[in-house]
């Protein structure tokens, strides 16, 4: 469980990532302002920050649910809404205290739709390499989990992802047990890259104190183009092409600026997921 000192921690870190943005912007207005009036002297120094790209993808019943060190996307203008309104309906506020039963047949193929408002994204899911989040997500659909939620998270510096699995909209739910973590050797996961298309699983792992292993629940993250990350997040199916074709309409929208409550940057676009549903073949 993370504590109130770590969660007060990562939001420091934030503020301190998004005033370093700030002053380098204004730092370059002002160079160019000068340049009109007079020689610009001196050097202008440009502050850096280094990313942990793997804080944008905690969650799951946490109260550091955001990353520990998220990079914050950058105020953007908000592009037209390219999605459609969600279909009626609300979440269901469902919980259990531990991860069900094993159901699923390792050796079949399963595919888990995901029917949004922006359109249809279909992920091929490993159920040979990761049992058991494919087996928690086929329980988890099975009950009508994801029906009506958010996808509250779209990341677009550092790193490039869409999150999405939380009830509750805020990337602080779960639903009230952990997984373990799974397939983190997936031959595709090659240069600490996650390439595009892949579809993983976001969890409380701290890579500095490394603690958090085994903490998956049900928020998880959809790859719109390759992302430099550790080998630390369960990576368990793969976005078809014409899901993929939805998921960079998500992204070309862009991102609002960091919600101050919980750090989201979320979508421009309005994504709600209005119905999940898994099919075995």
């Amino acid at each position: 469980m993370v504590t109130q000192e770590q969660r007060k921690r990562q939001l420091a870190r934030e503020k301190f990532l998004r005033q370093q943005q700030r002053r380098t912007a204004a730092r370059r207005k002002a160079k160019m302002r000068n340049s009109v009036i007079a020689s610009v002297l001196g050097v202008v120094v440009i502050v850096s920050v280094a990313l942990y790209t793997t804080g944008a993808l905690k969650g799951d019943d946490k109260a550091n649910a955001s990353a520990q060190t998220s990079p914050s996307a950058a105020p953007t203008s908000k592009a037209p809404d390219p999605c459609a309104k969600p279909a009626k309906g609300s979440v269901k506020k469902l919980s259990w205290k531990k991860e069900p039963a094993m159901t699923i047949d390792k050796s079949a193929k399963y595919t888990m739709n995901l029917a949004t408002t922006c359109g249809d994204i279909d992920i091929a899911l490993k159920a040979s390499a990761a049992p058991h989040t494919v087996n928690s997500f086929n329980f988890l659909v099975g009950q009508g989990y994801l029906d009506h939620t958010k996808c509250h998270r779209l990341t677009d510096q550092g790193i490039y992802v869409l999150q999405c699995g939380d009830p509750q909209g805020t990337g602080m739910g779960g639903p009230g047990y952990t997984i373990p973590d799974e397939n983190l050797k997936d031959k595709s996961l090659k240069g600490q890259v996650y390439p595009a298309g892949t579809v993983a699983m976001a969890n409380q792992y701290n890579a500095q104190t490394k603690q958090g292993r085994n903490t998956g629940g049900s928020q998880f993250f959809l790859v719109y183009q390759d992302s430099p990350l550790p080998p630390d997040y369960t990576p368990f199916g793969t976005i078809s092409e014409a899901g993929m074709k939805v998921l960079k309409k998500i992204a070309a929208a862009g991102a609002q600026p960091a919600d101050p409550a919980t750090q989201n940057t979320a979508p421009n676009a309005t994504v709600v997921i209005n119905k999940a549903t898994i099919t075995k073949s």
